[in-house]
């Protein structure tokens, strides 16, 4: 028996195990300090009242014969499907239900789609970047090509076309940046994929902090998009599914390659390796996307992004380079004094007791950066940016 050695190429997740571990042993040695986290990933505002209702509603129908159901569709029920079809409808992009793909989540099928591609393919990411992208392709055995996501570009790479790729990861808004592609950039990127005959995997996680019309929350809002490209979408971070479990894949019946449908690949993977998402969740989803649903996710979309506009402020205040916190609810700031992610780590957690995300962690271009996040309170942002500005923690 062999086992597929590819996964001992893979480095250790140390990331957010030694963040924990120097919070936690800090904490310990100081358990007065009110230590505030702006470095969690996950949503604190509940699920809306729309949602709740839903999967109450839906509760109480698996408890009667008449209304019960057993398994569903693996693709997704109709009534969510047309949902997020209209979603997308109401953004002029037209699709077809059989094109969307119901899934528990973005990051599954980020390492899922990868089922239908050939491991001989040579696979483009950006730097830094979501660890899923990378290690996904690490465990299939992909060669691997890096472009360099920097400053001199604010995180937003364009296409080199001296370098061929056949697949290319692409994340708007991004993570860990913020970094947001306007429409010329991300026409760019499809042009590549043309001319190399290539495929996009778009990561649009983020859509639903965008607001500015010049940044598209889709990457079928540009032309040509729908034969080159499949978008993965997650509700996460939309409407706090973080712990309820529910997104969506977009897979055009217009990406042929070989003159085969990459749509009737994925409905074949999905068909035999997933049973679906279950009824009660699909009922919740497809609350977001009533008018009631719309508004009550966007009051905690603001909420949000007026805790990056916090940050962000503080940052300018400081005079801190860094990039994000507009258009989505991560700010990626530069080290000050030229420190090291690790060493600004630790700085920020002993002088302000705040914790943040390492940038090296992401990538070796993420490495004299750090990230912040404004999922947490009200209160806490405003904690944090007191102690930022007054340089010093406030002692009771």
């Amino acid at each position: 028996m062999n086992i597929n050695s590819n996964y001992l190429k893979l480095e250790e997740s140390y990331l957010f195990s030694t963040v924990a571990r120097k919070v936690n042993e800090y904490q310990e040695n100081h358990p007065e300090a009110k230590v505030i986290r702006l470095g969690i990933g996950d949503v604190t505002k509940p699920l809306c009242p729309a949602v709740v209702e839903a999967l109450v509603s839906a509760s109480k129908e698996m408890g009667f014969a008449e209304t019960f159901r057993g398994y569903g569709p693996e693709q997704g029920y109709d009534f969510l499907k047309e949902a997020i079809r209209n979603h997308y409808q109401s953004n002029n992009i037209v699709l077809d239900t059989d094109e969307i793909f119901v899934s528990d989540g973005a990051k599954s099928d980020l390492g899922n789609i990868l089922d239908i591609f050939s491991e001989d393919n040579t696979v483009l990411i950006p730097n830094p970047v979501y660890p899923v992208y990378v290690d996904t392709n690490i465990m299939d055995g992909r060669k691997i090509l890096y472009m360099d996501a920097n400053e001199k570009c604010d995180f937003l790479p364009l296409p080199d076309y001296d370098i061929k790729a056949d697949v290319i990861y692409l994340c708007s808004p991004n993570n860990p940046t913020g970094a947001v592609y306007d429409r010329e950039q991300l026409a760019e990127w499809v042009r590549y994929a043309k001319h190399h005959n290539a495929v996009i995997l778009f990561d649009a996680a983020y859509e639903a902090f965008i607001e500015n019309e010049k940044y598209p929350k889709s990457i079928f809002e540009i032309e040509g998009a729908k034969d080159c490209a499949i978008e993965f979408c997650s509700l996460s971070k939309t409407a706090g599914f973080t712990g309820t479990r529910c997104g969506y894949t977009v897979v055009p019946k217009t990406l042929v390659y070989n003159e085969i449908s990459l749509n009737k690949l994925w409905l074949r993977r999905q068909t035999t390796k997933f049973n679906g998402v279950s009824y009660i969740v699909q009922k919740g989803a497809a609350a977001i996307f009533s008018e009631e649903g719309q508004r009550q996710i966007k009051e905690n979309i603001d909420y949000y992004k007026e805790n990056a506009r916090i940050i962000s402020k503080t940052l300018t205040e400081l005079g801190i380079w860094h990039i994000g916190g507009m258009e989505s609810p991560y700010i990626w700031m530069k080290c000050p004094s030229n420190m090291d992610s690790w060493t600004y780590f630790d700085y920020l957690l002993e002088n302000y007791n705040i914790v943040g995300t390492p940038g090296c962690g992401f990538g070796k271009n993420g490495e004299g950066y750090f990230r912040l996040t404004a999922f947490g309170s009200r209160e806490n942002t405003i904690e944090a940016q007191k102690r930022m500005l007054n340089g010093k923690i406030e002692k009771a």
